[in-house]
This record gives C-alpha cells, structure tokens and sequence, in this order.
C-alpha cells in the first residue's frame, strides 16, 4: 500500500510488484517466524486455497492486461482503503462469520497478485475473527507469507520473475526495506498508532490520487 504507489511513478507496475514480492519474502518470514506457535492455524487453512486461486486469476490480468487501466484500479484502490479506513472506526468490530474467508482468500489473493496490496483484505476479514492481538498478527505475517510464496510460483510460471534486472533492483532495494524495518520496530513502542493512522492515511490519499492521474493520462 506504501511502496507501490510511489515507485509506480517511475517503474512499471509489472516490475515493480515481482521486485516488491521478493522483498516480502525476506522481511514477512523474519516478522512471521517470531511467533508462529501463535498463528491461528484454523483460521490460516481457511484462508489458503481461496487465496491462490485469487493469486492465479491476479497473475493472469497482471500479464496481459495494458499498464493504464492496472494504475487506473490501483489508484481507486487505494482510494477505497484509505476512505474506508476514515469512515469506519477504530474499535474491532462483531466477529464475521468463517464464510467470508471465502471472498476475503479470493479478492486479496487477486489484490496482492495485480498490485502487492492484498494486506487490507485480509486484515479486514482476520481482525473480526481474531480478538487476541498477538494472535492476529503473528496469523496476518503467516498469510502475508503464505501469499508471497503462492505470488513466487504464479510469477516465476507467468515469466513476470524472468525480466531483466528484476533480481538486481530487488538486491539493490533489500538493504533500505531491511533499515525500514528495524527503524519501524524500534519505532513502534514510541510513536502512538493514532498519529501513525494519520500520516499514512494522509499519505495514501495523495499517493492514490496520483496513481490515479497517472493511469488516466497514459496514453
């Protein structure tokens, strides 16, 4: 939601989402490894084979489908989540039942394929089925983990895994994602989530309206 925004601006979509799911693979097992006796498991195979047939029809699109009209769905994406995100409260909500694992697998499956942002789907259904705060996002870092691996296998097949430089952009990348995240855990005690939940919803809005402007006046 933060990083393919912006670099979309100056590198294809269909570079910058392969260059992005090598970098998860690196930062998500080092978050999701932590605490895997508390990942949810039930709740993990649930969401598992709807989520790869999601990355499978995503892959396909991602392939074939011109760069405009991908930008264009990015930004009114992006759009979506963060007037959501301000409409809806912070408090956790009634828990859903288990059968929306079914259109939560399949649409962030196809989200995480086309643009790396499956994330916010699958929070939106684990937060109403996961009260226990570690639960959730040890569950959340494995499915993220899970959806990398399943985007690592439907890239490599599609050829989106063979483009030229694509390992030495990600190589180059790695270091400041890995500075990223030790910055962000030892921020995260210090900063409250309030003020975190505004400068990035602050920051989504404008990174989406650009995307959006973007993919329209592509010719």
């Amino acid at each position: 939601m933060v990083a393919v925004p912006i670099l979309v601006q100056f590198i294809p979509l269909q570079f910058v989402v392969p260059m992005l799911l090598l970098l998860d693979l690196v930062t998500t097992t080092m978050v999701g490894l932590r605490n895997w006796s508390s990942v949810s498991r039930p709740e993990l195979l649930r969401l598992i084979p709807f989520m790869m047939a999601g990355v499978a029809l995503g892959t396909t699109v991602l392939a074939k489908v011109e760069s405009r009209w991908l930008l264009v769905g990015l930004g009114l994406f992006v759009l979506v989540m963060t007037g959501r995100a301000l409409l809806v409260s912070a408090a956790r909500a009634e828990e859903t039942a288990k059968g929306w694992s079914v259109p939560a697998g399949v649409v962030g499956g196809v989200f995480s394929a086309l643009f790396g942002t499956g994330g916010p789907i699958y929070t939106m259904y684990l937060s109403r089925r996961l009260p226990q705060i570690d639960e959730f996002r040890s569950t959340i870092a494995a499915v993220i983990l899970a959806s990398a691996v399943a985007r690592l296998a439907a890239f490599a097949g599609s050829g989106l895994l063979q483009q030229e430089d694509l390992l030495r952009g990600a190589a180059f990348a790695l270091p400041f994602s890995l500075v990223g995240l030790a910055i962000g855990s030892r921020l995260r005690q210090r900063i409250s989530s309030d003020a975190v939940r505004r400068a990035l919803l602050v920051f989504l809005g404008a990174s989406g309206v650009l995307v959006l402007c973007r993919g329209l006046l592509m010719h």
